[in-house]
């Protein structure tokens, strides 16, 4: 039985407990624990990926919004992401956001009050995340990289809304699997240009300047503050790939 003495034995050290072990990724990245618990943690994450394969397989083509989770109803940014989502669900995409507060409850909110279909991907947190109230349905995940992989795969375009950390790492993930041919070059669209605007010169001046990036890669995100052009953008896109207006329209009437 040496075998599964080694499988359960401890690490030779003890791990200090960290304070936000409890929220998913802080027990996994936290340090090493024993084979056989590390094994435990990767069945966990699975059943978290198979839960959300299974709320999110049905759905229709899906444009994920991204944003920040700290503007109020009364900011301006609120109603033009609420605005660009009724366009898009108009147009018969499922809109899809990390389902929390802020441009999230606003992207959602507006494809709701239409009556098309909008879901949520939310993220357990220290501060407890909660679902907002304009979602049909969403998942609560434990794992970060669980949940930025739902909201990819199910996505045929990517609306960045103003936003802080997370939004910047969605906004970068994205790029950086299109650059490197992990995923198709759907739509990537930074809404606001007074607020994006200065992210974009950093990465003329700075990026290309030094060729960390080259100006091609630019082209991979459209910067606007037009509704009407974000979807003109991505209907463009879509319907090269089959998804047109009418396939939309087709699909939507089918689920009645």
């Amino acid at each position: 039985m040496s075998w599964l003495k080694k499988i359960i034995k401890p690490i030779p050290f003890k791990l200090k407990k960290f304070p936000y072990s409890e929220t998913g990724e802080g027990k996994f990245l936290s340090g090493r624990y024993s084979r056989l618990r590390e094994f435990y943690l990767v069945v966990k994450i699975s059943i978290e990926f198979i839960k959300g394969f299974r709320a999110f397989h049905f759905l229709g083509p899906g444009v994920t919004f991204f944003g920040s989770a700290r503007f109020s109803e009364d900011h301006p940014l609120y109603d033009l992401t609420r605005q660009t989502a009724q366009l898009f669900s108009k147009a018969g995409y499922v809109i899809i956001t990390g389902g929390g507060p802020g441009l999230m409850e606003a992207a959602n909110r507006g494809a709701f009050e239409i009556g098309g279909p909008t879901v949520g991907a939310n993220i357990r947190l220290p501060m407890e995340q909660k679902p907002n109230p304009y979602l049909n349905k969403f998942v609560t995940f434990k794992y970060f990289f669980v949940r930025k992989v739902i909201l990819v795969k199910y996505s045929m375009a990517f609306l960045v809304m103003p936003g802080g950390y997370g939004t910047m790492d969605e906004f970068f993930e994205a790029l950086t699997l299109i650059q490197t041919a992990k995923l198709y070059k759907f739509p990537v669209i930074l809404m606001g240009k007074s607020y994006w605007q200065p992210l974009v010169d950093w990465l003329q001046n700075t990026m290309v300047t030094n060729g960390t990036i080259s100006q091609d890669d630019l082209n991979y995100f459209t910067l606007t503050d037009d509704p009407s052009e974000a979807l003109d953008k991505v209907v463009e896109t879509t319907s090269v790939l089959g998804v047109t207006p009418q396939a939309l329209l087709n699909f939507q009437l089918s689920q009645r």
